[in-house]
This record gives structure tokens, C-alpha cells and sequence, in this order.
């Protein structure tokens, strides 16, 4: 019991993040799964995605609803993303906990360090780019969003939206959209890779995966009232530092450092990850301000007057 209400406590919390950076379900949901409720990398990562069915076929429905998917890019990504799924969840499958563990590790680690970098930048794109994204260059990314999805236990969004958001090449909301309807693919590959994998141990769990569906839906409410409170630029960047924290020493520890560093780097990457992520949104303040003023003096501007014609 005591399990299974860690496990709706990772459902919530990750859902609460989600809500508020529009990715970090998975990741969040994964991490917590591992370090508080105990289960395996793979485990868990099956779990995450059998729930995640649900809320991404949802999530899609809603954005399509709302005209915020491209089905070009759609498809563009997320086929090449189902199939780096399903490897990646054959992949963790066949892999044992102990041999699992610090691998995942290692991709959550980077997956962190990677929030903590794009969100410390604080950057804000009111022009779009000229051209679209090549069809060979979002079907790469795809299939690494899906290949990292599945063995990191989450992934996709912290990998493909941040991605298309910095290069700036559509609205944000068009991607946010586009990646979500996308996700759902990718998580029906890597559910049916787990299925084929390890069918039992997900009959075993599937009281896990009902209790990490009903800490999100609970905190579905929630994370939409905070997204209105919160600044997604400083909580991205906390987010990913204890992403971070948490795996971090996992992997450190497979090479053997000792007890004493590993608390050592710990405090050292909470301090750097909350100064970047203090700094991030510093300078997202600073950018929104500079933004507004170039708008303001363009909107003020004098219309040129006709020119005169015989």
C-alpha cells in the first residue's frame, strides 16, 4: 500500500511539472518511481508509458481540438519516433536491473543537465525562421526522442520540444501540440515493446500503472491553475537540477567514488542548478523587457505617407 501511494505521488508530481513546462511527465514520474517506490529501470519505464496511453491519446485529442497540430510534422516525427521506442524498450527490456540502473541513470542525468542549459538561457523567440524543418532532420530527431523516451523512462519532451523550440521555426504552441499528438505514437511503440518484453512483470505492476494514472489526474487541476502562477523558465531549470541530484550519484557510484564525494557533488550541482535556474530567469525577465520596448517603438512608429502617383 505504502508502495502504491508513493506511486501516485510520482503520478502527481510528475503531472504537476508537465503542467506547468508542457514536458517532464516521464522523466519525473520515472525518477521518483526508481529512487522512492523501488521498482527496476525497466519497470518503471513501463509503467510510465503503459499510464501515459491514456493522457497522450487525450492530450492529442485536445490539441488537435484546438488547431495546434501540424499531421506533416506529425508524421515526419512521429513515426521515426515509434520505432526508436519500440528499440529502446526491447533494448531495456532484455537488460538486467543492475546493468538497467546506471544506464538509465545516465540518460536521466543528461536529460537534467540539458533542461538545466535550456532553460538557464532564458531565450524568447518572437521571429519565426524563414524555412521549415527538413522531413530528414526531424525523422533523426525522432527517433532519438523515442529511442531516449523509452530506455530513460521518459524523455521525449525534454529532447524533441526543446529542440524545435529554440530553433524557432513555429509558434510554440503549434509544437507543443504537434509533439504531444506525436507522443502518443511513440508511447503505444514503446508500451508494445515492454508487452513483448516483459508481459508478466507488467501484469504484476499494473496496479502501479491505475496509481500513477490517479495521482496525475488528480494533479491535472492543479498544474493548469499553477501554469498561471508559476514561472515554467526557474521551474525547468529547478526541475532538471534535481533530476540531476537524484541520478547523478547513481552513475558516479557504479565507478566507484566514494560516499563522502558523492555528497559533495550533490550539494555542488543543487547550488549550480538553482543559481542557472535563478539566472534563466533572470534572463527571460530581461529578454521579455527588451522584446516589448522593440515592439512598442515599431507599433509607434510613423506610417510612411502614400506616394504620390500621376
Amino acid at each position: 500500500m505504502i508502495t502504491l501511494i508513493l506511486i501516485a505521488l510520482a503520478g502527481l508530481a510528475g503531472q504537476l511539472v508537465d503542467g506547468g513546462l508542457g514536458m517532464g511527465f516521464g522523466v519525473t514520474s520515472t525518477t521518483i518511481l526508481i529512487m522512492l517506490a523501488g521498482l527496476g529501470p525497466a519497470q518503471a519505464s513501463a509503467v510510465v508509458h503503459t499510464a501515459e496511453l491514456g493522457t497522450t491519446l487525450v492530450s492529442g485529442i485536445s490539441h488537435w481540438k484546438f488547431g495546434n497540430v501540424d499531421w506533416r510534422t506529425v508524421a515526419a516525427i512521429g513515426i521515426p519516433g515509434a520505432v526508436g521506442a519500440f528499440a529502446g524498450a526491447t533494448v531495456l527490456s532484455h537488460l538486467s536491473t543492475d546493468a538497467a540502473k546506471p544506464i538509465m541513470s545516465l540518460i536521466l542525468t543528461a536529460i537534467g543537465i540539458n533542461l538545466v542549459y535550456r532553460f538557464s538561457r532564458g531565450l524568447i523567440r518572437r521571429q519565426l525562421a524563414a524555412t521549415p524543418h527538413s522531413t530528414p532532420f526531424l525523422g533523426g530527431l525522432g527517433l532519438f526522442g523515442g529511442f531516449i523516451d523509452a530506455t530513460g523512462g521518459g524523455g521525449w519532451g525534454p529532447v524533441t520540444t526543446s529542440t524545435l523550440l529554440s530553433a524557432g521555426r513555429s509558434e510554440p504552441r503549434r509544437i507543443v501540440g504537434t509533439v504531444n499528438t506525436a507522443e502518443f505514437f511513440v508511447t503505444a511503440a514503446a508500451t508494445a515493446g515492454f508487452v513483448l518484453g516483459m508481459w508478466d512483470d507488467l501484469v504484476n505492476h499494473f496496479s502501479a500503472v491505475l496509481a500513477l494514472l490517479l495521482g496525475g489526474v488528480i494533479a491535472a487541476p492543479l498544474a493548469a491553475w499553477l501554469v498561471t502562477r508559476l514561472n515554467p523558465i526557474l521551474l525547468g531549470g529547478i526541475v532538471g537540477t534535481l533530476i540531476v541530484v537524484l541520478n547523478l550519484p547513481v552513475v558516479l557510484k557504479v565507478l566507484g567514488v566514494s560516499a563522502t564525494v558523492l555528497v559533495a557533488v550533490r550539494v555542488a550541482v543543487l547550488v549550480v542548478g538553482v543559481a542557472l535556474s535563478i539566472l534563466g530567469w533572470k534572463r527571460h525577465r530581461e529578454n521579455w523587457r527588451v522584446a516589448n520596448e522593440k515592439e512598442n517603438v515599431e507599433d509607434s512608429s510613423p506610417t510612411p505617407a502614400p506616394t504620390a502617383t500621376a
